[in-house]
């Protein structure tokens, strides 16, 4: 591995290793997949790994205004992987579908035409998916690994490419970029790499979830403001934590360390699935207030308030019907 500018380079088996060992408080129930664009294989001279990261965190902090990088991990065409944002950090992908997502970019411009994907970057791609839905715990399907061209540009509706939307992560990615691509071609290869080592975490052994109130949220190794920091990232407003014990106004939201948050500054939130084909989202609880957006059979919400059987998403102002929700 290497280390330049605050972002490491890695192989596939590295980067297997470093995944492990990695703690996130923050739940993550999608993976987003993108192709840059630009930078693409014109650009890269096989050794200018982190340059090209470098200048995508210039151009996202210093000409997009934001506060890093916008994803959490660049693949390049020789198959290496860049760490980027901190995984404690929703990306800055998807307008309005960032939060509970890891964000991939593929370096290419893989719109008809454009690149031809090499076989060690096609197969990054696949083995790191692969190993993110380990890691998460997440189905092989389309409502937990997503492309972006499946959202309406302006306002990020969902509507899987039907217009206004971009063509990222391009048109002949894994042989297009339609959700029917995504599962005729893509996902079996995901599958094929799990190789059925992926199996259903005993959700028993979680207590509850709660979302972070404060700015910035410390982690320590006991349940005592004046434990030490663990040695961690600090986790961000709106992250949803597993609550795995409680004690004296901590919550201990790692099931392998003894890494505890103070409650004082967390909401408890409720999880669940979309039971409805589509369903609206709305700016306020009930039918009359208008539609911002949509989710389908088998998203997960995570909710914080329920007024007239309207219910709240965590850190937002967007409100489903709660007739249309099944517990997790």
């Amino acid at each position: 591995m290497q280390t330049k500018f605050g972002f490491t380079k890695m192989n596939v088996q590295e980067f297997d290793t470093w995944l492990k060992s990695v703690k996130v408080a923050r739940t993550v129930v999608k993976i987003q997949e993108h192709h840059t664009y630009i930078p693409n294989y014109s650009n890269f001279t096989g050794s200018n790994h982190f340059e090209l990261q470098k200048g995508m965190q210039n151009t996202h902090k210093y000409s997009n205004g934001w506060m890093d990088i916008g994803q959490h991990f660049s693949i390049f065409p020789d198959g290496s992987i860049l760490t980027g944002r901190s995984l404690e950090y929703s990306p800055a992908c998807i307008y309005n579908n960032n939060a509970n997502s890891v964000c991939i970019e593929n370096v290419g411009n893989f719109d008809s035409g454009g690149d031809s994907m090499t076989t060690a970057q096609r197969d990054a791609i696949i083995e790191v998916t692969a190993l993110l839905c380990i890691k998460f715990n997440l189905l092989v399907d389309v409502n937990f690994i997503i492309y972006h061209h499946w959202f309406r540009l302006n306002d990020g509706f969902r509507n899987n490419g039907a217009g206004g939307n971009k063509s990222c992560p391009g048109t002949n990615f894994f042989g297009g970029n339609k959700v029917n691509h995504c599962q005729d071609n893509f996902l079996p290869l995901v599958t094929a790499k799990l190789q059925n080592i992926i199996q259903k975490q005993d959700d028993a052994s979680i207590l509850k979830y709660a979302s972070v109130t404060a700015t910035s949220l410390n982690v320590r190794v006991s349940h005592s403001a004046n434990s030490e920091k663990a040695d961690r990232d600090p986790v961000q407003y709106g992250a949803v934590l597993r609550v795995y014990e409680i004690k004296d106004d901590w919550y201990k939201i790692s099931n392998s360390a003894d890494h505890w948050v103070s409650s004082k500054f967390t909401r408890d939130v409720t999880r669940h699935f979309v039971k409805a084909t589509t369903l609206n989202v709305r700016s306020g609880p009930g039918s009359s207030y208008p539609k911002v957006g949509q989710i389908y059979e088998g998203d997960q919400v995570f909710v914080e308030e329920v007024s007239n059987k309207w219910a709240r998403i965590t850190a937002t102002n967007n409100w489903v019907s709660q007739n249309f929700l099944t517990d997790f």
